[in-house]
């Protein structure tokens, strides 16, 4: 137990130290915990040889990484996520387990007669670093764009895969149709025992700790650990039951209650995972980092295939197509747990396992670089693509919507469409409907782009940075230019440049652009702009106006206004 403790010891102090020089140098932070546990485990300094502490520290860690992951699973969201979505994620998984299947058998890994690295390697190349991901997106604040919900809605649907791969891999050796059933059955049971539980008995029982923030984190994790046992005893894991356990409260009422509680303590034992994992890795010999680079290669190009094919041929655009194939092109931390149950099961090969966690590493890295540079490598893909004859929506031909080569200029063109242009769009239509005809819209967004153009709206599908489709939109005979998107959401540009361009393509016209900062007002009045609208001021004034009938007792009927002015709009972007 003392051997435990200090092992433990060790390992959090050197994630920490390594972790914040990774902070420093704008490495990932799973990068610095698996050379971490690399660094003290046996084929490093040696200074943590019990494999019984690596065994307990590892499980422990996964079961909370594996428990959160499953809160983090909406199940509705992906019903309501529509075809898109869902044939993009299917056909990302299914087609890069046939490629990796038929890849990694061409390359002499084993497949059947008890060695199945081909077939887990496969599996762990379809998935993609929810860690990584979301965290990148969410600093880049696109996980609110349409290649940002895109890709979301890939990483459940792997997450479920996953799933219903750990269901059946451990009949592997036996693999007859009588135990497939058997496991599935198995599952099934466990999925309902969860369910019922979750939906019958615990909203009373957290509703009645929910001012005890204590025992809510504790029946939290009362409640992970009981679905794991539940598990065990049915012959599947621990691991396995704790993702069960987060799925069944991911439409839970306390659900973001109970993830903010556990996030702290989920964040301790994932660290203790990944360090414990950079235990088991040896030193790579030349066999192993050649496999490695080579897993590292075949994710890359199989997730540009298989995510960026489907979602083109949905007519989903070049950008909106590559973006979602750039984010997902890693592998996962759910991988990692694949090939640590396929080792521990004896169906791969202890160098198989080695190659995948230093693909897991190399990927880690690149990836990281190549999502923060996604907008770049997206316009340079872009173009390449363009030479090969692909073609785009701007190249839409007359009569499928849009617009001609040569559309009579409109007097009113919107530079960028998010929810604010939506929203102007709505009140145009409300108050002054034949406006409409006077105006133009220049987007890269296909859900933009098709549902303006069914609306009968002149929509030009095109990147706004780019001087090209400015002139093609007709900003030169336009009398007001509007630029509705805030800096942050800005992809390859800023309002300043934005109003520079296109005071120069249009001397004449009037300039209304939006502004996020206060700061920015006068830079964007120095650059030709004609006015300046600051959302936040508008905010204010709503937000007062709220305070104001609050205090008056009529806060129920500034609601029902709005109730009335929300039912009769008919917006592009929810």
């Amino acid at each position: 137990m003392h051997e435990l403790i200090g092992d433990i010891t060790l390992s959090i102090l050197f994630a920490w130290g390594l972790g914040l020089a990774a902070h420093f140098s704008r490495q990932p932070l799973i990068l610095a915990y698996l050379v971490a546990g690399f660094v003290i485990g046996p084929f490093g300094m040696g200074w943590v040889k019990s494999q019984a502490s690596i065994q307990t520290i590892s499980e422990l860690g996964l079961i909370f990484m594996l428990f959160m992951i499953g809160l983090e699973i909406d199940l509705k969201k992906i019903v309501r996520a529509g075809p898109v979505i869902l044939i993009a994620g299917g056909g990302q998984l299914l087609g890069g387990c046939i490629l990796g299947v038929l890849f990694f058998m061409a390359i002499g890994l084993a497949m059947g007669q008890g060695g199945f690295d081909a077939l887990y390697l496969c599996v762990a190349c379809a998935l993609s670093s929810t860690v990584i991901i979301v965290k990148v997106l969410y600093e880049k604040r696109e996980l609110d764009t349409l290649p940002g919900r895109i890709t979301l809605g890939v990483l459940v649907l792997q997450d479920i895969f996953a799933i219903l791969f750990l269901a059946v891999q451990p009949s592997l050796d036996n693999l007859q149709i009588s135990i497939v059933l058997l496991s599935i059955a198995r599952v099934g049971a466990l999925v309902a025992t969860a369910l019922v539980l979750s939906r019958y008995v615990l909203p009373y029982l957290f509703h009645q700790i929910a001012r005890r923030p204590e025992l809510v984190l504790l029946g939290a994790l009362a409640w992970c650990f009981l679905i794991g046992e539940i598990a065990e005893r049915l012959h599947l894991s621990r691991e396995m039951g704790s993702l069960v356990a987060g799925v069944s409260l991911s439409t839970f009422p306390y659900a973001l209650d109970v993830t903010a509680k556990v996030t702290t303590l989920r964040d301790f034992f994932i660290t203790l995972f990944f360090v414990a994992l950079g235990m088991t890795i040896p030193i790579p010999n030349g066999s192993v980092i050649w496999l490695a680079l080579t897993i590292a290669a075949f994710t890359v190009a199989s997730r540009l295939v298989t995510t960026f094919v489907p979602l083109y041929l949905m007519k989903q655009g070049l950008r909106a197509s590559l973006l979602p194939a750039i984010n997902l092109a890693q592998i996962s931390e759910f991988s990692l747990v694949v090939i640590q149950t396929g080792l521990a099961a004896r169906h791969i090969s202890t160098q198989t396992a080695s190659a995948a966690s230093f693909a897991f590493v190399v990927l880690a890295v690149l990836s990281t670089f190549a999502i923060g540079r996604s907008d770049q490598l997206s316009r340079s893909g872009i173009r390449f693509l363009k030479r090969l004859g692909l073609r785009d929506l701007d190249r839409t031909e007359a009569g499928e919507g849009g617009h001609g080569d040569h559309a009579e200029p409109r007097r009113i063109v919107i530079l960028g469409f998010f929810r604010a242009a939506s929203a102007l769009l709505s009140e145009i239509e409300r108050r002054n409907e034949s406006l409409l005809d006077q105006i133009a819209v220049v987007d890269f967004n296909p859900v933009v782009f098709s549902t303006l153009s069914a609306r009968g709206l002149h929509v030009t599908y095109g990147d706004i940075s780019n001087v090209d489709t400015l002139l093609h939109a007709g900003v030169g005979g336009a009398e007001i230019i509007i630029l509705s998107v805030p800096d942050s959401l800005l992809k390859g540009a800023t309002n300043v440049k934005l109003v520079r361009h296109v005071r120069s393509l249009n001397p004449t016209a009037k300039i209304i652009s939006t502004a996020d900062l206060l700061s920015d007002v006068e830079d964007q009045y120095a650059a030709g702009a004609d006015y300046v609208t600051v959302t936040r001021l508008t905010d204010a004034h709503e937000l007062f106006a709220a305070i104001e009938a609050a205090d008056n007792g009529l806060l129920a009927d500034k609601r029902a206004e709005t109730d009335v002015l929300l039912s009769e709009r008919r917006e592009v972007l929810p």
